[in-house]
């Protein structure tokens, strides 16, 4: 039996004391390590587990959750954030780095700044993040997106990596869906499922609410995903995440370099700048290759730390 079979949440703790005793005969030293560690999670977080809010207010509009309905999407949605542990801590560690780039860019495009959930949910706030689908980035574009909205997408540069950018880009797509539905719970289905499926969703049942909308399981748990993301981003502490001001990841100070011209070795140039090729890369995710084409003599910004 899979140890993600054995923990189950529903199951009273003694039981996984009982467990581990019983398995710590048979089990690996490393299997009951990691045994081990899921259990005192399970112990750490038992009473942590946060209440769904009656109503909640998202792009300055109150929504009621009190509906059994809601009040159960949205306790399934708090419990991901409590539970899943690894990937929330990420959440709040990349959140200070993150978002210094993404809220300004949302301001400036007049996109409410509870948007900024939105690429928490798509990617963990991961600029490297991808999906089996071929979404990449921060805010999880497809190609095809991506150079709808302005991005540069090929095998050389890849823009759906560069968190401003990419920004962008997602701005243009929000604005758009917008002027459509004039309403941001309905944006935020159409960010999953689609504008054109969101819309023939709202023709077909006479709703243009989001979360009275009947839809693929998906797209139904991704409203409430979002609602959920800024009530544990407002207070971790209740999901009992307890991180200290130095653990979250500050912005790197950098400097940029405008490049017009073509780069043949990365690698030799990273040595030129007085850094290494590895920083530019994890700086620069958007530089797929060891190279930088640029016949057309297209501006480019690369970063450099500074250390």
């Amino acid at each position: 039996m899979a140890i993600s079979q054995i923990i189950s949440l529903s199951l009273p703790l003694k039981y996984y004391f009982a467990m581990s005793v019983k398995l710590s005969v048979t089990l690996s030293r490393r299997t009951m390590t990691c045994f081990i560690v899921m259990f005192a999670s399970v112990i750490c977080f038992a009473d942590s587990y946060p209440e769904p809010p009656a109503t909640i207010v998202f792009c300055e509009k109150k929504i009621d959750l009190l509906r059994f309905d809601r009040r159960e999407n949205m306790d399934r949605e708090l419990m991901s954030f409590t539970y899943m542990h690894t990937n929330s801590t990420l959440l709040l560690k990349r959140s200070k780095r993150m978002f210094s780039v993404i809220e300004p860019i949302l301001r400036e495009h007049g996109i409410p700044d509870d948007f900024k959930y939105l690429a928490a949910i798509e990617s963990s706030l991961s600029p490297t993040a991808r999906s089996a689908a071929g979404a990449a980035g921060t805010w999880q574009l497809l190609q095809g997106t991506a150079r709808q909205y302005g991005l540069e997408v090929n095998a050389n540069v890849d823009e759906r990596f560069d968190v401003a950018k990419s920004t962008e880009a997602a701005c243009k797509y929000l604005k758009q869906a917008y002027e459509k539905y004039g309403d941001w719970m309905l944006v935020v289905a159409s960010y999953n499922a689609g504008m054109q499926r969101i819309g023939t969703l709202v023709d077909q049942q006479g709703v243009n609410d989001a979360l009275d909308l009947y839809m693929v399981e998906e797209t139904a748990r991704y409203v409430y995903r979002i609602l959920a993301a800024k009530v544990f981003f407002a207070q971790p502490k209740n999901f009992g995440f307890h991180l200290k001001t130095s653990d979250i990841y500050a912005p790197v100070p950098c400097r940029e370099i405008t490049v017009n011209y073509e780069i043949g070795n990365l690698a030799d140039w990273a040595k030129e700048q007085g850094t290494t090729y590895a920083l530019i890369k994890l700086l620069n995710p958007w530089l797929r290759e060891n190279k930088l084409n640029n016949k057309s003599k297209k501006q480019y910004i690369i970063k450099i730390p500074k250390l």
